[in-house]
């Protein structure tokens, strides 16, 4: 039975095979079914944003200096095929970046100039106005300059300003003013005026930070070994007649605070210009550390997990605060009804009431009621509100109304050609790019 199957299999395929052919007969190719022709397709002409952006990379490359060679095409085809399909080649990783870098230096060419240069502050030391990178390394210069005029005061800056740990600096202050307190109630006792500096607590509480040394030599502290061979800081003979002073500067030091650089406004005021609504900021306002580049992305790792269960109040609450403390700075625009605007910069954390006061000083009459209205005319009426809880950054442009009992004096100033602005501000005012 299986061989007959077997057999009706073969002749089926025999069959199926085709006509025969004999072998003294020359080979011949199997026909092939005829193919319908298909009427080539008319190309449609270039639409005018295709030839816009022709024209932009033509432009492109007529700019583009003629020492340099263009990358090969072979050349990239050959290292990719050096390193592999599917892998690119180190002299098409040259030619993309050459690409890439083409684009950007393309692209900053067509861009628009910052609305600031960046974000500065103010050393309150020296007065000089530094780059927000440089604030730190003119701090410390400034600070560093002042041992020469009063050393224990430089001293106390140090401690306060550049140790980040506020915990710790709290208790290494109590702890230094607890020092010269026993000496100033007990300069009898000799063991109060010694201070082994290998002490447990001297190590964790005061050694560890920077300043501390430098405060006790600049209050009459010397190191000393003594015979057990173990360094000491002993108060010098003469400091026992000044006690007086010794507790001045436990004071000063109990009462003393960081050193703070200040913000610069940056205040500007530009002529009436159509682009006001248009912000191009510096990499100052979103500059990142790594720390805060990790936190973004645990943060956004927490958005996806959260995107798929029901938040409660307080989860929506503690992510928008969240969202608010992702810009430091803004810069706000505020247009007057004559069309100036005034510019400044800010902490985004800053209140409202403090761009109040930022435009009355911008005034030649201080008095001048006036109210504040955000995007959408929307009023700024409680001034206790923070920039970011108004949804006033990165960057924003508000409007000026005057109060409708001044109305009329505005309206006469105006008449007389005379704006409300102080005088030396409309002589400085710039053009909005």
């Amino acid at each position: 039975m299986r061989k007959f199957f077997q057999e009706i299999k073969a002749d089926l395929k025999f069959k199926t095979a085709g006509p025969g052919q004999k072998l003294s007969e020359p080979s011949r190719a199997p026909k092939e079914k005829p193919r319908a022709e298909v009427a080539p397709k008319p190309r449609q002409a270039p639409t005018d944003e295709a030839q816009r952006a022709a024209a932009a990379a033509l432009a492109r490359l007529e700019l583009k200096p003629k020492g340099k060679a263009p990358c090969s095409s072979q050349e990239a085809i050959k290292n990719q095929g050096r390193s592999g399909p599917g892998e690119p080649g180190d002299g098409s990783r040259e030619c993309f970046g050459a690409a890439l870098m083409e684009m950007g230096s393309s692209e900053e060419e067509g861009a628009a100039a910052p609305s600031v240069s960046g974000v500065y502050f103010i050393c309150p030391l020296t007065g000089a106005v530094v780059r927000k990178d440089q604030k730190e390394k003119q701090l410390r210069e400034a600070i560093e300059a002042y041992f020469s005029v009063d050393p224990v005061a430089a001293s106390i800056m140090e401690i306060q300003t550049f140790n980040k740990d506020r915990e710790k600096v709290r208790a290494c202050v109590e702890t230094m003013a607890k020092y010269l307190d026993n000496i100033y109630l007990h300069p009898e006792e000799e063991k109060y005026r010694k201070i082994k500096l290998q002490n447990k607590v001297f190590q964790e509480r005061i050694s560890c930070l920077e300043g501390t040394h430098r405060f006790f030599q600049a209050v009459g502290f010397e190191t000393k070994t003594l015979p057990t061979t173990e360094e000491f800081y002993v108060l010098k003979e003469e400091m026992l007649s000044r006690l007086e002073e010794l507790k001045d500067h436990k004071e000063q030091l109990l009462s003393s605070e960081p050193v703070r650089a200040q913000l610069h406004r940056q205040l500007t005021l530009f002529r009436p210009s159509p682009a006001a609504a248009r912000f191009e900021l510096p990499h100052d306002f979103f500059n990142l550390t790594a720390e805060e580049l990790r936190r973004e992305q645990r943060l956004r790792t927490e958005a996806v997990e959260k995107a798929a269960m029901l938040r409660t109040r307080a989860m929506r609450e503690k992510e928008e605060q969240r969202e608010m403390r992702k810009y430091n700075y803004t810069l706000l625009r505020v247009r007057f009804p004559d069309g100036y605007i005034l510019q400044g910069t800010f902490y985004a954390r800053e209140s409202v009431s403090v761009l109040y006061n930022f435009v009355r000083e911008a005034l030649r009459d201080d008095w001048l009621p006036f109210e504040l209205l955000g995007p959408g005319g929307l009023k700024l009426t409680d001034e206790n509100l923070a920039f970011n809880e108004c949804g006033l950054v990165p960057s924003a442009l508000l409007s000026l109304a005057w109060d409708a009992a001044v109305m009329a004096d505005v309206e006469a100033a105006a008449e007389e050609q005379r704006s409300p602005l102080r005088p030396e501000l409309l002589a400085g005012a710039q053009t909005l790019s």
